[in-house]
């Protein structure tokens, strides 16, 4: 009876999570149709080609896709730079592909792309939006080359709860692989919102990658020398204000500043106020760009 008991839980657990994986998965992709290539449509990363003129690398954030940094890559382009904006491996696509990604494939892709940029262009700085910020941390930290730096509501660290479960991921993943998010909108432009191509959950697999990158990230803050911006919103719906003050003060930088915006939540360069956000990332880069470049204009 012990047995036959034992067994009739297992396989009632066993039920619920296929069942619970098959919903939330579900529920993700209903606004999302995977293309030919196996990416969600609208989520592809992109080149804004200028051959000869300084490059910026921008970096997407967790579960998210190049479609938010668009306006951002549009305004640098405008602006007279190369701008690349590439799909970070486990993103844009299946939800089973974001369940594999880890923090080694999202950094090793991170430095490639940056490699490719600094190899056919003289001048190339790196703007990174929530974990992807995490990403330029690492990277600026690792190239002391890296001329200019923008950290857009960086994800540098985790709130207590998030940071648990990562940390006790072991324990409980394989039970719920797949997660609903609970933060709140992370979009509060009710028009952004349902355009967004994000996946809208995250699974175990994601946490814990992102958990690694957000650690190294935060250790590796006093050996950025590139001249840093940071940009946050003060109601931020996943990073609490003080992550910020304490990123600037770490910050190794000789030339750094933090501005904050208010009105928007964590996805701010498509949000309400997402017109300052690009501003200010804009004049920092063009203002750090090389001379000939200002002569250009």
């Amino acid at each position: 009876m012990v047995v036959a008991g034992a067994v009739a839980v297992v396989v009632a657990i066993a039920v619920w999570r296929t069942v619970h994986i098959r919903r939330v998965t579900a529920s993700s992709m209903r606004r999302r149709q995977l293309g030919p290539d196996g990416v969600i449509i609208g989520g592809n990363g992109f080149v804004l080609e200028r051959a000869t003129a300084p490059a910026i690398l921008l970096l997407h954030g967790a579960g998210d896709t190049p479609q938010t940094l668009r306006y951002l890559a549009n305004d640098l382009h405008a602006r007279g730079f190369h701008v690349a904006v590439p799909l970070l491996p486990g993103h844009g696509r299946s939800v089973a592909d974001f369940a594999r990604v880890t923090a080694d494939a999202l950094l090793d892709a991170s430095r490639e792309h940056y490699r490719g940029l600094v190899s056919t262009h003289t001048w190339v700085g790196v703007i990174g939006l929530s974990m992807g910020g995490a990403l330029a941390v690492t990277l600026a930290a690792e190239s002391p080359e890296m001329p200019a730096l923008v950290l857009i509501a960086p994800y540098l660290a985790m709130p207590p709860k998030i940071e648990r479960a990562a940390e006790s991921s072991w324990a409980w993943g394989w039970f719920s692989p797949v997660l609903a998010s609970a933060e709140g909108l992370s979009i509060l432009n009710p028009d952004e919102a349902r355009q967004n191509l994000a996946y809208g959950i995250f699974t175990v697999g994601a946490l814990r990658a992102l958990h690694a990158i957000v650690r190294r990230a935060f250790a590796s803050l006093p050996t950025v020398a590139a001249p840093t911006l940071i940009v946050q919103s003060r109601t931020d719906n996943r990073i609490d204000p003080s992550v910020a003050e304490g990123a600037l003060a770490k910050l190794g930088a000789h030339e750094k500043r933090l501005e904050w915006i208010t009105g928007a939540a964590h996805v701010i360069t498509v949000d309400y106020g997402y017109e300052r956000v690009i501003a200010l990332a804009g004049d920092w880069m063009t203002q750090h760009a090389p001379a000939q470049f200002h002569t250009a204009q």
